[in-house]
């Protein structure tokens, strides 16, 4: 149980075929706001929210068992790295020498590889208590891992900045210059993860006037970000994600729904990205981020072949994603921005995951 004092506890959620036991600690508020953090992926594998008239529920698609977490590849709740999304090609330029990279997204390279840091067994290296209880997960990715230059060591920090706000931060230092882009790939559903329901009713606002156009293959189009105004991704109001996605464009064709990076402003340092609303249980996510970009993947794959938590088979729809990141691709578009990491700097990134409803104690 969780020790009402410190807002901190931990258990075993599992045991890999190895024989390594995989810890999980849970962060808890008083108004029974929680997250649950997982390390193998270094995944939130469970957040409890409050709905409007207080009743609480997890909102993160997942799985109730190790073993659902060790089988078919979704990414759920995981740290996506060492580049998340997608470089084209499989391959990139780096001060003058080609890297080439594991193909697993056909001909491309996908979420760091054929086993990217989701697939790692990552350490906890510390545990905060008191008013904002959190836990820090390290994992060291050697030089050549997945084909990526450099030994790095990376931290995220997970931490309870309110009384129902999570804040995900990630750090990471190289030995020789590298890239990096990491993310958290949590699929959000506000009715709750074991509800049934989909996310088409959620209205979704994103603060971008731009984003990237896609081929076939999910890759940037050898173009500058298009303007949001007049399009199927204007979600500068707030608008009924599923009140265009079938919509017959070739974008959306290509992404089999919305799978695209949002260009968030250039202003630096935390600001806000997007907000998701369910009308039907009142709970509205505001997601603050100090990163350039904003991947939304409106779970297009999901095709039923999963079973998640409580027996629920995931369908198309059953969870969106918001991704904080550098823009996909990066490595290759010297437009883009940069997600070159010299050896004398640090990769910092920080993301706030806040609820608001009538439930919540604010």
């Amino acid at each position: 149980m969780v020790d009402a004092a410190t807002g901190v506890a931990m258990d075993v959620f599992g045991v890999l075929p190895d024989g390594r036991p995989v810890e999980r600690v849970s962060l808890r508020a008083a108004n029974g706001f929680e997250a649950r953090i997982i390390m193998y992926g270094a995944a939130l594998q469970a957040l409890i929210v409050p709905d409007a008239e207080g009743r609480c529920d997890d909102v993160v698609l997942g799985h109730d068992d190790l073993e659902g977490y060790l089988g078919k590849r979704r990414f759920f709740g995981a740290t996506v790295g060492r580049y998340a999304n997608r470089i084209a090609h499989a391959r990139f330029v780096l001060d003058g020498d080609v890297v080439h990279l594991p193909a697993n997204d056909g001909p491309h390279a996908l979420h760091g590889g054929l086993a990217g840091f989701d697939r790692q067994l990552w350490q906890l290296a510390e545990i905060e208590r008191g008013a904002e209880p959190s836990a820090t997960l390290a994992y060291v990715s050697a030089h050549g891992e997945e084909g990526y230059p450099a030994r790095l060591d990376v931290r995220v920090t997970y931490r309870l900045t309110g009384p129902a706000e999570l804040s995900v931060s990630f750090a990471a230092w190289a030995d020789r210059p590298t890239i990096v882009n990491l993310t958290n790939h949590s699929f959000f559903n506000l009715d709750g993860a074991a509800s049934g329901a989909d996310i088409l009713d959620h209205r979704l606002t994103i603060a971008a006037d731009r984003f990237l156009a896609i081929d076939p293959d999910a890759i940037p189009l050898q173009e500058p970000p298009r303007a949001t105004a007049g399009t199927l991704f204007d979600f500068r109001t707030a608008s009924t994600i599923g009140a265009r996605i079938r919509s017959d464009d070739v974008q959306l064709r290509n992404g089999k729904g919305y799978d695209h990076n949002f260009c968030l402003d250039s202003v630096r340092g935390l600001r806000f990205a997007a907000r998701l609303e369910a009308p039907r249980s009142g709970r509205t996510l505001e997601l603050l981020t100090d990163q350039p970009g904003l991947q939304v993947y409106s779970g297009n794959y999901l095709d039923g072949s999963i079973s998640g938590k409580r027996g629920r088979l995931y369908r198309q729809s059953a969870g969106i994603c918001l991704e904080p990141q550098i823009w996909p691709d990066a490595p290759n578009r010297p437009d883009f921005p940069a997600a070159r990491l010299a050896p004398d700097s640090v990769y910092r990134h920080r993301s706030v995951y806040r609820f608001v409803s009538a439930g919540l104690v604010q």
